[in-house]
């Protein structure tokens, strides 16, 4: 079987500085990838050259079996996307909306007006039909948006970080909307920085960094990378983080993280029987007083962490960093 999309050896520069040095990638029929990455990684440099919106600077790419460079109007008729601004009209209707981007594909009248109804109904829209764009909650306006990008029945479809800025209650339901676009076959490439995304949609997950990929695998088996576990401490007294955290820095494999606001410190450690039990006497000994404690098996943040040698954007800094501020 083909791949729905395959990249080889991408390059893309901007001046002396590479947005992709060398990228590969490969997505199965009916499946979603992942491209995980903080900001400037690569990711949606990666998806407008895959889209047709930008031409690289070497390598190749094949959207559905076309490629990207010599066969752009071949590609752009196989996919869909919604990327990280809304392809959303404020000034028209949400059905207005769906009916122009159906006739913009070249849609007939007659089937543009029933593909609207189709997607209105499907992203639970019919209500807030006949209402300027405008006046839609954010949540609404990206389901409209993921709503136009799948207005031709694409067979590859392409999310930039689609819920970026979104609630929890607003990206909850998109992780929804999108599972069931993928349990009804759409080939998927999703771009996200958020680690709890990625773990809940994707069949296989690219690590992306400085415009290369640096792991890939599922979920479970970039966790098994990590031959170690993680320990998480809360303190009664919040005076005696730095104190803590100098304790476990001391069995860590890694610096340890404090978050101040929650009284919680967390360390990276190796997998021995019996760590724990030494951490809480050494604790103890130093009367710092927990309130909860917690032996986890390695997370994506985890995984993230000791790939790339940094934090996630939403975690915090290490205990010195965080301490200071």
């Amino acid at each position: 079987m083909k791949p729905a999309i395959a990249v080889e050896g991408l390059v893309k520069r901007y001046g002396n500085a590479h947005a992709l040095d060398g990228l590969n990638l490969e997505v199965q029929p009916g499946t979603v990838l992942g491209l995980l990455g903080p900001n400037g990684a690569g990711k949606t440099t990666t998806v407008r050259i895959l889209t047709t919106l930008l031409k690289p600077d070497g390598g190749r790419a094949w959207v559905g079996g076309f490629d990207v460079v010599r066969q752009p109007y071949e590609v752009r008729r196989c996919i869909g996307v919604s990327g990280q601004e809304t392809a959303v009209e404020p000034l028209l209707t949400g059905w207005e909306n769906l009916e122009f981007f159906g006739r913009l594909h070249r849609l007939g009248r007659r089937r543009a007006r029933q593909r609207a109804q189709e997607l209105l109904e499907q992203f639970d829209l019919t209500a807030a039909a006949s209402r300027l764009a405008k006046t839609y909650s954010g949540g609404m306006q990206r389901r409209l948006d993921l709503a136009i990008s799948l207005i031709t029945r694409p067979a590859v479809l392409f999310l930039d970080e689609p819920t970026t800025g979104l609630d929890p209650r607003s990206r909850s339901g998109t992780w929804a909307m999108i599972s069931e676009l993928v349990s009804a076959g759409t080939t998927l490439l999703l771009t996200t920085q958020y680690l709890e995304e990625a773990d809940q949609l994707a069949d296989l997950i690219a690590v992306v960094d400085h415009g290369r990929v640096i792991a890939r695998g599922t979920a479970d088996e970039l966790k098994t990378q990590i031959n170690g576990d993680r320990i998480e401490v809360v303190l009664r007294d919040r005076e005696l983080l730095p104190l803590a955290a100098s304790i476990l820095d001391y069995f860590g494999t890694s610096q340890a993280v404090v978050l101040p606001s929650e009284r919680r410190v967390t360390v990276m450690t190796p997998h021995e029987p019996g760590l724990l039990a030494r951490v809480l006497r050494e604790m103890d000994a130093a009367a710092v007083e927990l309130e909860d404690v917690a032996l986890c098996r390695p997370t994506l943040d985890d995984v993230f962490l000791s790939l790339t040698g940094r934090p996630t954007a939403t975690e915090a800094a290490p205990n010195t960093t965080a301490m200071a501020a």
